[in-house]
């Protein structure tokens, strides 16, 4: 199970921190990467960030100079720090577990329920 946290309301220019942290049975190459997908309102999901246990981190281009994703191996959590939120990241955010890409659309072995992070202008 991934579980998320950290989602909210805040204003243009402000911060959140969004967690998810996986417990339960999982083999441990599940959580060889684990990142960040998102759906903003009329969109499909899309990947935000993810990273892998030697910490290599892929970061979309739209959002890299405002997040930064890092993850704790020893509690198998991973974080998703977001700055100078713009109200276009309005939307649902999701945690995954090693993500991937089928005939262009995106993919995840596991799925958390999603926050809800909602940035008001």
């Amino acid at each position: 199970q991934l579980a998320e946290s950290g989602g909210g309301l805040v204003q243009a220019g402000g911060s959140l921190r969004l967690s998810c942290e996986a417990s339960g049975s999982f083999f441990s190459s599940a959580l060889d990467v684990m990142g960040w997908s998102r759906q903003i309102p009329g969109k499909q999901r899309e990947h935000v960030a993810d990273i892998s246990r030697g910490g290599s981190a892929n970061v979309e281009d739209s959002v890299k100079d405002r997040f930064t994703i890092s993850r704790n191996n020893g509690k198998n959590t991973v974080y998703l720090q977001m700055n100078y939120l713009k109200p276009e990241d309005t939307g649902v955010y999701y945690c995954v577990a090693n993500p991937y890409y089928e005939s262009g659309n995106f993919r995840a072995g596991s799925w958390g329920r999603g926050v809800q992070v909602t940035v008001s202008s």
